[in-house]
């Protein structure tokens, strides 16, 4: 037998026994006692840290076991906004007040009036209405019997259940499920510890099977919260059939590298859509989801409406309410579009996947589409196109409910601690485009022509001097939204290049640069500031755009079962190996020494062939140095020299 086959044939042995052997230990370091006196009082407790956000005070264990992100304040502060506002129009349909801690105490009730009616209550609009005839009121903390009934499916340790529970008026119950037995013990005394005892109700189930259950008319859920540990595409269509007509559904994804384009196909099997690498990135992801929404929507006869989609630091999140109709179901080919965009410019069309035209006796007509919008080259660049798509090319947000929440998160700023980024990131949200999907940024169309960068002011200056709207993006700090055609935008980009020449002559014959430069602008621009060209929101200078509010902030670890503690050895650990494979400046003597640094993988395995040749370090841990280190009593076997076959086996394998 040679020596390869040997030793191919011991590795998955001894990998094995090492794992026996490390189990063995674990479990004889879970039975023993710490000492006398744990003995006598029980098993020690685990160390637990208790934090306060909003109204709710948590405790959560120092280890790693049920998931928290305190970067995601922002989320739960907004959702608490959002459904306040909804529980408003939907309660004051019943005739029902919401009282908001904080707020005035004369507020006008949300009721949809028919003529008759509305004549009705202008005659006793002045009347003081008797004391039996006061409008019925629902407060937080309360039941309200004919509230909503919420489900947050993925609750961890219930954190924003409590709050809506605390901070949300107008609910009837609120349930808080998560898979986790861990999570949903700590739910329970997060629960007791903020009385909230009679409105939550922790449950233990898939979020799938539980929402599944749900799908009776009667039982529905009038809001789902999903907020999921990456992609929430596995829960959607669950989803979409368990919350109730005219539902809430809030969504959030955060698994932003996909829906950015990195990995189209990934994408595509998730969303059921291609991403495309692009500036206007993050506003596609909100189109992806959104599309993927309606889309497992249709399948039940029933669409959604957008009523608010944020992108913020890692994530996207969007607010969609569910209504079933047949024949408005049959609209919802027209609402999608594929994006074609130019490879070498970055130019993009929108093609609606279907048409709805008007037809005789006030009907409406639906059909294929016509297309493409492009011809097989770039009509700027002469470079190819990507296709991506399809996407929600409706809007994004309902103006009208966008402006009731930041007029109510205005009103009373002391409500949130993120009041002032929410009313920023709603202000601009309130100025985008609506009937524009998708943006161009100032950086990219300076760089496509290897100009200089004109000031965010003079182009919105130019584009409104020849009569067309632009706007800001609440996903991008230098977005520029118009409904402009390309062929103006570039024009208006060769007359600023003709104020700062490039050098002709470096520019390659083939380079987008040199064919958009080698024709002459139809369009004359005109760069003079106007005063309408600087919005309102950045002349006010509200905080659009988070600065970064820690460090090492984004995304945490995935919650384990018996998870470590993020504390100053892991945060330690995480700096030595950050840009570990990049190479350091110098010669290769000091890349060299510089890899020796860091422990070989497959030494701690007992597979590393390599030797004293590996790259990286084979030296034994310290003992305590690393938390993961293996036990002293079961000693990591390690082949270097592979035996021979006269040499014994190791011990314990036969």
């Amino acid at each position: 037998m040679s020596r390869t086959s040997i030793f191919l044939w011991l590795s998955p042995t001894l990998r094995s026994a090492r794992s026996l052997c490390r189990s063995r230990f674990v479990e004889g370091q879970r039975q023993a006692p710490q000492n006398p006196a744990a003995m006598e009082n029980g098993p020690p407790e685990a160390p637990e840290t208790t934090i306060t956000e909003g109204a709710a005070k948590i405790a959560f264990p120092s280890a790693n076991e049920v998931f928290y992100n305190p970067v995601q304040e922002f989320n739960r502060d907004l959702t608490c906004a959002v459904i306040t506002e909804f529980a408003r129009i939907q309660l004051g349909a019943k005739g029902i007040q919401i009282k908001v801690p904080g707020e005035k105490d004369v507020q006008k009730v949300v009721v949809d009036l028919s003529e008759q009616e509305e004549d009705k209550a202008e005659l006793k609009e002045g009347e003081n209405l008797a004391p039996g005839n006061q409008p019925r009121t629902a407060a937080v903390g309360e039941i309200c019997e004919e509230g909503l009934r919420v489900l947050e499916g993925l609750a961890a340790s219930g954190l924003r259940s409590i709050r809506f529970a605390r901070e949300v008026p107008g609910l009837r119950s609120v349930v808080a499920n998560d898979a986790s037995a861990q999570a949903v013990d700590l739910m329970r005394r997060n629960v007791q510890l903020n009385d909230v005892a009679h409105l939550v109700q922790p449950s233990q189930a898939d979020a799938r099977m539980l929402m599944y259950q749900h799908q009776k008319v009667a039982e529905r859920f009038d809001v789902i919260d999903l907020d999921p540990y990456g992609s929430p595409a596995p829960f959607l269509d669950a989803a979409v059939q368990a919350v109730s007509e005219g539902g809430l559904l809030c969504v959030t994804c955060t698994d932003m590298a996909v829906l950015a384009g990195n990995s189209g196909e990934t994408c595509y099997s998730k969303y059921g859509a291609m991403a495309v690498k692009s500036r206007a990135c993050h506003e596609m992801a909100l189109r992806i989801v959104l599309h993927s929404l309606d889309l497992h929507a249709n399948c039940y006869q029933r669409f959604v409406v957008p009523l608010l989609s944020v992108s913020a630091d890692f994530y996207v999140r969007v607010f969609a309410r569910v209504f079933t109709s047949q024949a408005k179901v049959k609209a919802s080919a027209s609402k999608q579009a594929l994006v074609f965009q130019c490879v070498g410019c970055g130019t993009f069309h929108l093609q609606r996947l279907g048409k709805a035209s008007g037809a005789p006796g006030g009907r409406v007509k639906f059909s294929a589409a016509c297309g493409p919008p492009v011809a097989p080259a770039c009509e700027h660049c002469g470079q190819r196109h990507q296709l991506g798509g399809p996407v929600w090319a409706e809007p994004l947000h309902d103006l009208d409910f966008v402006g009731r929440v930041l007029e109510a998160v205005s009103a009373h700023p002391s409500r949130f601690r993120t009041a002032e980024r929410i009313r920023g990131v709603l202000s601009v949200v309130t100025e985008e485009l609506p009937d524009v999907p998708l943006y161009y940024t100032l950086d990219q169309l300076s760089a496509t022509i290897h100009c200089s960068t004109p000031s965010l002011l003079q182009l919105r200056s130019a584009l409104l001097h020849a009569g067309f709207r632009v706007s800001l993006s609440h996903a991008c700090k230098n977005a520029v939204k118009t409904d402009a055609p390309a062929a103006a935008l570039w024009d208006i980009m060769r007359c600023w290049e003709k104020e700062c020449p490039v050098k002709r002559e470096r520019l390659s014959q083939s380079s987008p640069a040199f064919r958009i430069l080698s024709v002459e602008p139809r369009l004359q621009a005109n760069f003079s500031i106007r005063e309408d060209a600087n919005p309102s929101s950045r002349q006010r200078r509200l905080k659009r755009f988070q600065a970064n509010p820690e460090a090492n902030w984004g995304p945490r670890p995935r919650a384990r079962p018996g998870g470590k503690a993020v504390g100053e050895a892991v945060e330690e650990r995480r700096r030595m190996f950050q840009n570990k494979r990049k190479e350091p400046a110098g010669d290769p003597a000091q890349r060299a020494a510089h890899l020796k640094t860091f422990p070989c993988k497959r030494f701690k395995e007992g597979t590393c062939p390599r030797g004293d040749q590996c790259c990286y370090s084979h030296s034994p841990p310290a003992p305590g140095a690393t938390a993961d280190a293996t036990p002293a009593e079961c000693p990591e076997p390690v082949i270097h020299n592979l035996p021979g076959p006269e040499a014994d086996p190791a011990p314990g394998v036969s």
